[in-house]
């Protein structure tokens, strides 16, 4: 079977929350006027670049991004952020108030997803990505996007991740925050 040679993570460009560190995960918020410069400067680094496929969450900061880019996206519900539940809105800094030390990897949000339910829904992205005939670009957030770059052990690439390459590469690219 072949296999993609890149699979592009791109996280969506800035919104309003992104900015101020609140969790954003069902709340549909838009792009900044500096979230579609973020996401026009990756559009020029895509100049010749195609890809077989291009899937996007749902979000419409996820879907600007991919437009801005000058790509279609397949819409799709797996690539959603991370569910924070009553979470939703606050910072982890508000969240630690009431819950010292948490992390959004070592508690799950009440009335959200838990970590194993994530994984499955990245599992499948992974399945999908996988099952391409050329390279994918996958457009989504935060906390997903890592989740997906942590398991690229599964998609027999570089132990590392992120921008090396043998055979396959994974490449990461984010419009407002780093890969890792």
């Amino acid at each position: 079977m072949e296999m993609p040679s890149e699979i592009w993570l791109v996280r969506h460009g800035e919104t309003e929350w992104s900015r101020s560190g609140q969790h954003t995960s069902r709340t549909d918020l838009p792009l900044t006027p500096e979230g579609e410069r973020h996401a026009a400067n990756l559009k020029r680094m895509l100049a010749g670049h195609s890809f077989a496929e291009v899937l996007s969450s749902p979000m419409k900061r996820a879907v600007e991004t991919c437009r801005l880019m000058g790509l279609t996206p397949d819409i799709i519900d797996d690539l959603r952020e991370w569910n924070y539940g009553d979470y939703e809105g606050l910072t982890t800094t508000e969240i630690q108030k009431h819950v010292p030390g948490w992390t959004i990897w070592t508690g799950a949000p009440p009335n959200g997803e838990t970590a194993e339910q994530v994984g499955a829904r990245a599992d499948r992205v992974i399945a999908r990505a996988l099952a391409a005939k050329g390279d994918v670009a996958l457009f989504g957030h935060g906390h997903l996007l890592r989740i997906l770059r942590r398991d690229g052990s599964d998609w027999s690439l570089p132990a590392d991740g992120c921008s090396r390459s043998r055979q396959h590469r994974l490449a990461c690219w984010a419009t407002n925050a780093s890969c890792a």
